[in-house]
């Protein structure tokens, strides 16, 4: 197998069980997604769909492997920015955190944010929430591609 074949499995293989992983959570384990869970998923269907061109007879494979490994790296970047707000390291983004300042009074606020909240985890193992998983196997992961994908095969 060659190297490019290599990275190409992963930039597949690896948003494929991203995602599978995100939507087993949600419709078998009941962990309903926030705002920014959404935000990590949408580079994840890109790095999918072009992952899935790359297998086409004829198309620029390297091209588009490296395209899904970017996609891929930008959902682990949303991922950490995610952790980071659950976690506490920094403000949220959006109105489903607590320390987002939109206009209108506290009250207010809380009426309108959304049910699930996108500055607490809703499940961790070792102290590591679902978004720090996805910034971890993400960025690890599109790094990988990207190694294959530049490696030099052996002659032999």
């Amino acid at each position: 197998m060659t190297n490019v074949t290599k990275a190409r499995a992963l930039a597949l293989l690896i948003p494929a069980g991203l995602l599978a992983g995100a939507w087993g959570s949600q419709l078998i384990g009941h962990l309903y997604p926030c705002e920014m869970c959404h935000w990590q998923r949408w580079p994840h269907y890109a790095a999918l769909v072009i992952a899935l061109l790359a297998f086409v007879p004829r198309s620029p494979v390297r091209l588009l492997v490296a395209l899904a490994a970017i996609a891929i790296a930008v959902s682990g970047a949303i991922g950490v920015a995610h952790a980071g707000v659950e976690y506490h390291w920094w403000n949220g983004f959006t109105p489903c955190t607590t320390t987002f300042s939109g206009s209108g009074s506290l009250i207010d606020q809380m009426m309108k944010a959304p049910i699930i909240r996108c500055d607490v985890a809703q499940w961790k193992l070792f102290g590591i929430s679902l978004a720090g998983f996805n910034a971890i196997i993400s960025l690890s992961g599109a790094l990988a591609v990207f190694y294959f994908l530049f490696k030099r095969d052996r002659a032999g």
